[in-house]
């Protein structure tokens, strides 16, 4: 299984997405939220409420 860059989320075989970035890294997102949050609004993973890790413990 493969696990997502933005959340770490695992990505089921055949789903998700593939970028590959300039310096020829090949990066997995599982859903068009977690891709655009990575590259287009350039957001750090610990500072996102919605992902699992990112939240902080009570």
């Amino acid at each position: 299984m493969v696990k997502c860059s933005f959340c770490k989320n695992e990505i089921e075989k055949g789903t998700g997405l593939i970028v590959v970035i300039p310096p020829g890294k090949a990066e997995n997102y599982c859903s068009s939220k977690c891709e655009k949050n990575a590259l287009k609004l350039k957001r750090n993973p610990r500072k996102v409420t919605w992902i699992q890790k990112g939240k902080k413990s009570k």
